[in-house]
């Protein structure tokens, strides 16, 4: 017996009664089930977890130009860039502490950036700043060309 997809059937009538749970699905349509259960997941779970609708969640993507808002790099096709809130704002609004709402958050960023960079350093702005002027005007640098102009 030959299976064919559900989704791929022929729309012809069948002399057969219909089954409550016809056959697997080819890869094609098997794919394009998974992207839209996930599509609606993630749609639920930013509703829930950040009170954005998937729809304001792209609107957000786009207005970032489709990357990461701090490294500018991660652009979300192979993994969904994050909601990032601010944990500090979020204690002072009527919500509980595990989620967050559309005044809390911050932007999209990849995975690296929201645990890592965000999650270790912190919220401080002086912290960013102190690491912009280091790379700017490396210490070792500052010290080495000191003493090569004192040498002289």
């Amino acid at each position: 017996m030959d299976r064919q997809c559900k989704d791929c059937a022929p729309t012809t009538p069948s002399k057969r009664r219909a089954a409550p749970h016809p056959g697997p699905r080819c890869a094609t349509h098997h794919r394009a089930v998974k992207r839209q259960r996930s599509e609606r997941a993630h749609g639920r779970r930013l509703e829930s977890t950040f009170g954005i609708t998937a729809e304001e969640y792209a609107a957000l993507y786009e207005a970032q130009g489709g990357v990461c808002y701090i490294c500018l790099r991660a652009n979300g096709k192979t993994k969904r860039l994050a909601v990032d809130h601010d944990h500090e704002l979020a204690k002072g609004h009527p919500h509980p502490d595990d989620q967050a709402c559309r005044y809390c958050l911050r932007g999209l960023a990849c995975g690296w950036c929201n645990y890592e960079v965000l999650g270790r350093l912190g919220d401080n702005p002086a912290t960013y700043r102190r690491i912009a002027s280091s790379l700017e005007t490396p210490p070792a640098r500052r010290l080495f060309l000191h003493n090569l102009v004192h040498n002289l």
